[in-house]
């Protein structure tokens, strides 16, 4: 059986999502702002779940229709045939979002597409599931533009850029699908150096340590799709163990980490060890205004700090044009990528940017900056 799935993810990453989906054996991607649609049968969908590194979820399309109100909505939903995808024991959840629709309120938009599924379960099964904001197990995605609506059902559960090896309590600043989408868009190597001069808890050491490991990113976690019914568990544990049998084992890799806090070390240290990863990758305390590389050439990423409180741009003011004198003293034969959300940033750190690619971390708005480094070539000052 075949369908239409819609694929977030970070803005910026929607060319590479379609190129990654497409291998999975996704028809026709088709990026758009914020995601990928796209057509498959159930295989592709198993697998972008399970080895895609930069959508956020993978929802499938369930129905479509124009609306002028609520009531429109209503009746769409509630005659879809959710009893054929889940069981009235089964917890649900509704999420609304919206792009220049005339409707006033989201909430109540989310009330009658509730009450539309319930009032289905009852008419054919006589009874209905229950609401659960915080763990549902069935996740119902709608989406209204100017005057079309479409409804989803989430195949994914938690975001797909939660690994599954992470304590529950850690939320990186920088999510995993847009480091791993950093690491596509620098063009690394998986045997070439790699070095996070701020790595913070690690995110971008595991995403290409899993990358150089040909490690799938949704082995260590489960899939909402699993408990939908009419669910082939015997097709997707074929999937599975295909995607365990190409993993390779643990071993050193040219990955290194450093950071200016002891206790980011050690979280990093514990992030990488939960993953089965510490023996990957090379981790030390040190300063990125006084570190030296370990190797001649390579990609160094770096997602540095920019000031949102008072104060903190004066000191990031004096730091940046300290950082472009670093990073010309030592750096010397590496590409380097810095991700802000501070536009000063290139002016400020004295060098001139090679690339600078759009991006968006949540709602923040970014920019990718590459500097190839070589020598000699910064204006005196």
């Amino acid at each position: 059986m075949s369908g239409i799935f819609f694929s977030p993810t970070p803005r910026g990453l929607e060319a590479l999502l379609a190129d990654e989906l497409r291998a999975f054996g996704a028809i026709d991607p088709r990026p758009m702002p914020g995601g990928v649609e796209w057509s498959g049968d159930w295989t592709a969908c198993w697998r972008a779940n399970l080895e895609s590194r930069l959508a956020t979820r993978v929802l499938w399309r369930v129905g479509q229709g124009r609306y002028r109100n609520e009531a429109d909505i209503y009746r769409l939903a509630h005659g879809l045939t959710w009893a054929k995808w889940f069981t009235p024991t089964d917890t649900i959840r509704v999420f609304v979002t919206a792009r220049q629709s005339p409707l006033k309120s989201l909430e109540f938009v989310t009330l009658k597409v509730k009450d539309a599924v319930c009032d289905h379960f009852r008419a054919v099964r006589g009874s209905r599931p229950s609401v659960d904001t915080a763990q549902p197990m069935v996740r119902i995605h709608v989406f209204l533009d100017r005057d079309a609506v479409t409804l989803y059902l989430d195949t994914s559960g938690e975001p797909l850029y939660k690994r599954g090896f992470k304590p529950g309590t850690v939320e990186a600043p920088l999510k995993e699908n847009l480091a791993a989408g950093i690491l596509m868009l620098s063009g690394w190597r998986t045997d070439e150096p790699l070095h996070d001069s701020m790595c913070g808890s690690g995110t971008f050491l595991a995403e290409a340590a899993q990358m150089a490991l040909d490690i799938a990113p949704g082995l260590g976690r489960g899939f909402a799709f699993e408990r939908l019914r009419g669910f082939e568990a015997d097709a997707w544990v074929a999937i599975r163990e295909a995607a365990q049998a190409r993993r390779q084992p643990a071993r050193p890799l040219p990955i290194r980490g450093s950071d200016i806090a002891g206790s980011q070390i050690r979280r990093a240290r514990e992030n990488l060890a939960a993953a089965g990863l510490e023996a990957c990758v090379s981790l030390e305390r040190a300063d990125v205004l006084e570190l030296a590389p370990s190797a001649p050439g390579g990609v160094m990423v770096a997602n540095p700090p920019y000031g949102v409180r008072l104060g903190e741009a004066e000191a990031l003011a004096a730091f940046y044009p300290r950082l472009g004198d670093a990073l010309k003293k030592h750096w010397a034969g590496w590409r380097c990528y810095l991700l802000s959300a501070d536009m000063n940033l290139p002016r400020a750190i004295g060098l001139k940017a090679s690339r600078r690619k759009p991006l968006f971390n949540g709602a923040l708005e970014c920019r990718l900056f590459e500097y190839a480094i070589v020598a000699g070539s910064m204006r005196s000052r």
